[in-house]
């Protein structure tokens, strides 16, 4: 695998960091030998990763900082880091009985990747600093809850590779966790990387359960994978599938559960509709904005079969049918800044790669279909938290001021006023044709230092890469929608950019 320029120059610019020393923590044991060794009841990592993984699960959170720190100044490389910290998490977190709350500290490690790559060089360390304290908080709520940790494989009950996708399939279909739990092994062993993804691209989307953490955590394990290597894929997938396998009690398969019926009924549409070969790329702005107006009191089921209907007549691209989507996913964070309506973004970001990266034309259409229904979804949760306002995002205007805003007077405003900044985005974007990059480099440094919740993470790290994909006639009122789960300059700063700074000195 190629890498690309952002990546050669972060692990360059890591080479660097590890130029020099770390004197006060000289005294610090190395990993032994028999550190490396395991108790027999854990799931084991492959010899290259297993120490530093120990590492990261047996230091306390008060040294592990400066400890990773030393190690990278003695030549630890950012891509083995990674891995280790997706392992650790995989290992020691467990995720139920939700798909989210301590188990971000697994979900979160991709989106801090990106975050990483993306941001600028004297800060790149940040994200994943930051993510290695919120393993060790997760490690330590997921001891006090359950003490669960990742058992081996029972090699008894693993397919063959002939049988593997018929098992794993079979066991999904049924919500059998422990048949799944051996499958997977099969599967992982026996499967290409894009049978993989189509796989789990499709069980991840199936239902509305955890308001959408499922689809983030296959995305976001799966993109992982892919830069700290494949090898390391069989201990993610099976953290993969406990996850998706998480309901509420009552077996999905012999119920008609309303988390259930989107899947289902999309499902049928994508086999029994006839798809054209190739929609029309003409731009249609009134295909985009008539879906904004649905979205607003549109059932899941309606808006399903509505979306279904534009894709079938060929006049409506899939291209302007996300910008549909992506807008009313900010319309209602507009409407209740919190931590559903954030999810619909985060949960569209998930769905939209899938759909791009999946080479199955079925496939790509069900997470369309998906994605619509599971707005209406987010919009009756968040009823169910309180008052949701009623700003409609195409009415969303920019400042009256006869004065030149800058993207410095957004985010200062946004400490104080999140739809004034808001309007103030938009006049600073509408005024300035490269403002869009300034508004998501100052968001994105602005998480760095006053990040302190894997949503701030997860959700900057989407929108960002998100806006890319909106068609530029709606990117602008986009972009001011984020804002309102953006961090305003007047935010203090995390205490951990502090001690991290500290630990790379």
């Amino acid at each position: 695998m190629s890498i690309s320029h952002d990546r050669r120059s972060f692990l360059q610019s890591s080479a660097a960091i590890g130029a020099g020393g770390l004197a006060f923590l000289s005294d610090l044991p190395e990993v032994r030998a028999a550190d490396a060794k395991l108790d027999k009841d854990l799931v084991a990592f492959a010899p290259d990763i297993e120490p530093l993984v120990r590492l990261i699960e047996d230091t306390g959170r008060d040294k592990l900082l400066e400890e990773i720190g030393s190690r990278i100044k003695k030549g630890l490389a950012y891509r083995e880091l990674l891995a280790g910290l997706l392992l650790a998490g995989v290992r020691n977190v467990q995720p139920r009985p939700n798909v989210g709350f301590k188990f971000h500290s697994v979900l979160v490690v991709n989106s801090a990747h990106q975050a990483a790559l993306a941001g600028p060089d004297n800060e790149r360390w940040l994200p994943i600093f930051w993510a290695l304290d919120n393993f060790k908080s997760a490690q330590a709520t997921n001891l006090k809850e359950s003490g669960w940790r990742m058992r081996p494989t029972d090699e008894s009950k693993v397919p063959t590779a002939q049988k593997a996708r018929f098992d794993f399939t079979t066991a999904m279909d049924n919500w059998d966790v422990e048949a799944a739990d051996a499958t997977v092994a099969g599967l992982a062993r026996a499967a290409t990387k894009g049978e993989l993804f189509d796989l789990f691209a499709k069980y991840g989307s199936r239902d509305f359960r955890d308001i959408g953490h499922k689809i983030i955590y296959v995305c976001n394990a799966f993109r992982t994978l892919e830069v700290i290597g494949w090898h390391h894929a069989e201990p993610v997938l099976r953290s993969l599938t406990y996850a998706l396998l998480k309901h509420d009690g009552k077996n999905p398969a012999k119920e008609d559960l309303e988390p259930d019926r989107p899947g289902r009924k999309n499902t049928e549409r994508i086999t029994k509709a006839v798809f054209p070969r190739r929609a029309t790329d003409r731009p249609n702005p009134n295909v985009t904005l008539e879906l904004v107006k649905s979205l607003r009191t549109a059932t899941a089921d309606t808006i399903g079969g509505e979306v279904a209907t534009l894709i079938t007549s060929g006049e409506a691209s899939p291209r302007f049918l996300w910008d549909g989507l992506f807008l009313g996913a900010g319309e209602l964070l507009m409407r209740q800044p919190g931590i559903v309506g954030l999810h619909t973004l985060t949960t569209l970001n998930a769905l939209h790669y899938a759909a791009r990266t999946t080479g199955n034309a079925d496939l790509c259409k069900l997470l369309l279909l998906q994605g619509a229904s599971f707005l209406p979804m987010f919009r009756e949760a968040m009823k169910a938290r309180g008052k949701v306002g009623e700003m409609k995002i195409d009415e969303l205007g920019g400042r009256k001021e006869a004065i030149k805003f800058s993207v410095r007077d957004v985010y200062a405003e946004l400490s104080r006023d999140k739809e004034t900044a808001a309007r103030t985005a938009l006049t600073v974007l509408q005024g300035r044709p490269n403002a869009a990059k300034e508004l998501i480099d100052e968001g994105r440094r602005l998480i760095f230092m006053k990040g302190t919740d894997a949503h701030d993470y997860k959700f900057s790290t989407s929108v960002m890469e998100d806006a890319a994909f909106v068609s530029p006639a709606w990117r602008n009122h986009f972009l001011a929608a984020s804002v309102f789960w953006l961090k305003g300059s007047e935010t203090p700063d995390a205490p951990l950019v502090k001690r991290t700074r500290a630990a790379l000195a």
